[in-house]
């Protein structure tokens, strides 16, 4: 499942992952489900017919990332791989951080996080004129839809009708969203 809440120059991916990571650090190994919220560019892209066509709107390079994340052998609800990254490079992530109220508290520390977009460039390192005032004003207004959001799709991890494994017998869009 993918959510897209898009602003002026930025937007929110929000989508259900299962994550194995091929070189854990100690202590992460084994897979990964959860919730992962990408703060991206938006890029408006060129009609592609008439004035009345639609327009093409590319979800580009992310900003900061926060995964939800529980181990897929531990208790579900554990959220003890929660982590964000605070800064990306290019399309990379930065090392993951752990905060324990993160974990403890993550849609109240996730939703403190989005009121202060201003604070999350800051410590990303961008700078704050890659966004507008319509960003900001916009995240802040939508942020509680955009909890409400993270909250069904964590509901469907708890429920195990999201997080699951990629179907090896298939391929689809939804093993590449976030």
């Amino acid at each position: 499942m993918l959510y897209l809440f898009g602003f002026d120059r930025i937007g929110v991916a929000v989508s259900d992952i299962y994550f194995v990571d091929p070189n854990p650090i100690k202590g992460q190994e084994g897979a990964e489900r959860g919730v992962r919220l990408e703060l991206r560019r938006l890029e408006p892209g060129e009609l592609k017919g008439s004035i009345y066509s639609a327009r093409p709107i590319g979800v580009d390079r992310p900003i900061w990332r926060i995964d939800l994340l529980e181990s897929v052998d531990g208790p579900v609800g554990s959220f003890d791989r929660t982590h964000h990254h605070p800064s990306v490079k290019g399309w990379e992530p930065g090392r993951r951080v752990f905060d324990e109220r993160l974990s403890k508290e993550p849609l109240k520390w996730l939703g403190e996080r989005l009121v202060d977009l201003e604070g999350v460039l800051d410590e990303a390192g961008v700078a704050r004129d890659e966004v507008s005032p319509a960003d900001v004003a916009g995240l802040r207004q939508r942020t509680p839809e955009i909890l409400e959001a993270v909250g069904r799709l964590l509901d469907g991890i708890r429920s195990g009708e999201l997080g699951t494994p990629p179907d090896p017998e298939t391929t689809s869009l939804r093993e590449s969203w976030l």
